[in-house]
């Protein structure tokens, strides 16, 4: 039974018959969300819905540019936005690989990542040498590599219909002691940035944590909290277990909890509010900015007939939600781009690729998609200059059949 049915499923079941909710710590009370710190960890998130998550963010940007010399500014800075999309990730890494093959993949100043594309973006931020890593990620994995079903009993008075146990092994596999050396060398020494958002359920915001401070750090628990972002980014909601992260305020012990960031957006690059803050601070940035937004998903709305029936029709308005809202996360950071004046570069996933997909994560897709996905970056295949519907109507600019 597809993920998206038996989560709406328990839902209505729950509504129905209510259940008794597992235990936690107290949540984070919302006054006190920005003075809340994880233990030994310290400022490696900002809460980017807020003026003073704005300001750290900024301070931490103002503080790593003793990093860069007169030569890195008068470079090209590049940087790179990874969306959600479940096993549609395979586009995004196939495209990333067939890019290095190409031999122009730029070295990224920043890269973020949502759900699946926070999956995808430490390895895309650490370049061609983890190629290898992504492609098995996103060829050689079937569903029993990313979760464990749980009973559908079992699923409602749990957080989750599914453990994601074997994706929290799959990711450790790579994310290791070594590979967080790696991204804390290329955040201390040259001020590259890697970005993954997740979402505070019980605030209702967008949590964005600075990954390669957390790499900095270099301890156990950094590692250790390295993976558990990774996981919360890509752990939809209801279908898979929120994460639980232990936070301190004034010696009290709270917890948050944290689910895919793709609830609350499909793609980020940066916070608009973010640009004012750099002119208030006289912040000099590189002349020539190029974004590239992987939005893995296709765009074009999918005609399906729908069954009159409950399920069939909360499913199908579910996933146009979140379509519609993916378009809506393009035409903001077009937005911010050029008034910043940023280039705006776009690849997504074309109304030509014709594959069946008969369950989520299956392989036979994936390896289908990724392959699509390498062609199109193997071939320096130009980006959209803006998204789809901006300048003509919205089947005009999507890739003919």
């Amino acid at each position: 039974m597809p993920i998206l049915i038996r989560f709406i499923l328990a839902l209505l079941i729950l509504t129905l018959f209510g259940c008794s909710s597992l235990q936690r710590k107290a949540a984070v009370p919302s006054q006190q969300m920005g003075q809340a710190q994880i233990a030994g960890l310290s400022g490696v998130r900002y809460l980017v819905a807020s003026q003073s998550g704005i300001v750290q963010m900024a301070d931490d940007i103002q503080a790593g540019f003793n990093a860069r010399s007169d030569k890195t500014l008068k470079a090209s800075a590049n940087y790179l936005s990874l969306s959600g999309g479940g096993d549609d990730g395979a586009f995004g890494a196939g495209l990333l690989i067939g890019w290095s093959d190409h031999g122009d993949r730029p070295q990224f100043n920043l890269v973020t990542g949502i759900s699946t594309g926070a999956l995808i973006a430490p390895f895309a931020f650490m370049g061609k040498e983890y190629d290898p890593a992504l492609r098995h990620v996103y060829t050689q994995v079937g569903p029993q590599d990313i979760f464990t079903e749980r009973g559908l009993i079992s699923g409602i008075l749990g957080d989750g219909l599914s453990d994601t146990t074997p994706l929290y092994q799959l990711i450790s596999q790579f994310v290791n002691q070594d590979f967080l050396k790696k991204v804390a060398y290329e955040y201390t020494t040259k001020n590259r940035w890697l970005l993954i958002g997740t979402t505070n359920l019980d605030a209702g915001i967008p949590v964005v944590w600075n990954m390669g401070k957390i790499a900095s750090i270099g301890t156990p628990e950094a590692l250790e909290l390295f993976r558990k972002i990774m996981l919360a980014s890509a752990s939809i909601p209801g279908a898979f277990s929120p994460m639980m992260f232990d936070f301190e305020v004034a010696g009290q012990s709270f917890q948050e909890m944290h689910v895919d960031g793709g609830a609350i957006t499909q793609v980020f690059l940066y916070p608009s509010a973010l640009s004012q803050r750099a002119k208030d601070l006289n912040l000099k940035l590189q002349k020539q900015r190029n974004a590239y937004i992987i939005r893995n998903s296709r765009l074009d709305p999918e005609w399906r007939e729908t069954q009159r029936e409950t399920l069939s029709i909360i499913q199908r308005a579910i996933s146009s939600l979140i379509q519609t809202q993916g378009i809506g996360d393009l035409y903001r950071i077009y937005h911010n781009t050029q008034v910043d004046g940023v280039t705006f570069n776009l690849a997504f996933i074309g109304s030509d690729f014709k594959f069946p997909h008969k369950t989520e994560f299956d392989t036979a897709y994936m390896q289908a998609l990724f392959e699509y996905g390498y062609k199109q970056g193997l071939s320096g295949k130009e980006w959209q200059k803006y998204p789809p519907g901006y300048k003509k109507g919205f089947d005009e600019d999507l890739p003919k059949k």
